[in-house]
């Protein structure tokens, strides 16, 4: 399959990336390798995860989805084959967050332990942290680049006022730059990231890797009506979505899903891919089922007709 480069760094990805936030929560750990060992078959390789993966489940502490992970990788011996992406910053309890030097030397240690590896090729900061300089933190990460820990740094939920900061200040310190951005971007989610995010990403080189790519599962077009949130655990953030916006960004896809024997998925996934200037994005599955569709996507190309009707469905 063929790669892409992340941002300027020398990290070469596979056009979609699995997220990892589902391992241990949705998906226990049989099912978890059944899936990672499914994607890396079809020859991808880029896996995205965080230590603050699953503290929202009940009983959860966070690092679930590293942990199984790291014992895949260990179980596969296929540690080289792969980029592995997390993240620091979101909290993990009582004084464990932020993007402080201290914290971050700390919670590098505890992922490292967790993925079962001695470094990381991309390490995000997932949260902004008004609280600590931007330099200090951009400080941290040489320093862990310089100790082999970690290959390149992302950000995550920036937005392009501070991103554009952090840049300036990597390039006046002559410090590791953020060679990603994680953010929320999908047919449904285009504002945010077009107006501001986009043009300084394109200028700057910055690898795009958004999350929520389906918007939750909406874009699969599993949820047509209000009895059909209770499909799942995500089902409850459909509402937002189901408007005449959103029914006229299905009938696009169907449409178009109708036309390429493919699946709204699919689809939904192949017009993020098309996207200039973006990297992969990162989409996450709970059965093998899932993972071989949205994997399809990528043997997916879209005609510049398709494109536009689509823009022109999800047009704000």
């Amino acid at each position: 399959m063929d790669k892409r480069r992340l941002g300027r760094s020398d990290l070469m990805v596979s056009p979609l990336c699995l997220g990892g936030n589902v391992f241990g929560w949705t998906a226990d750990e049989a099912t978890s390798f059944e899936i990672l060992d499914a994607y890396a078959d079809a020859g991808l390789n880029f896996i995205d995860t965080a230590d603050v993966y699953s503290t929202w489940a009940p009983g959860h502490t966070g690092g679930e989805s590293e942990t199984i992970i790291g014992k895949w990788m260990k179980a596969r011996g296929n540690r080289d084959r792969l980029v592995i992406a997390t993240k620091v910053g979101s909290e993990m309890g009582p004084s464990q967050k932020g993007l402080s030097k201290s914290y971050i030397r700390s919670a590098v240690e505890a992922s490292l332990q967790r993925l079962q590896t001695d470094y990381i090729d991309l390490y995000q900061s997932h949260r902004d942290d008004l609280e600590t300089p931007q330099q200090e933190t951009l400080q941290a990460y040489e320093e862990l680049i310089r100790d082999g820990k970690v290959r390149a740094i992302g950000a995550s939920n920036f937005t392009a006022e501070r991103l554009k900061e952090a840049l300036a200040i990597s390039t006046e310190l002559g410090l590791p730059r953020y060679e990603s951005l994680q953010n929320k971007y999908n047919l449904s989610d285009r504002a945010e990231y077009e107006a501001e995010l986009e043009p300084l990403c394109r200028k700057e080189e910055i690898g795009v890797i958004p999350y929520y790519g389906l918007a939750s599962g909406f874009l699969t077009g599993k949820y047509r009506s209000e009895a059909d949130f209770g499909k799942s655990v995500r089902g409850g953030r459909m509402a937002g979505y189901l408007n005449d916006r959103g029914k006229r960004i299905l009938s696009a896809l169907d449409a178009v899903a109708d036309r390429k024997n493919a699946t709204p998925a699919q689809v939904a996934l192949a017009w993020l891919m098309a996207r200039p200037g973006l990297t992969a994005p990162i989409a996450s599955a709970t059965s093998v089922e899932q993972l071989k569709d949205i994997v399809a996507a990528t043997r997916l190309s879209l005609d510049e007709s398709s494109i536009e009707e689509l823009d022109r469905a999800s047009a704000q």
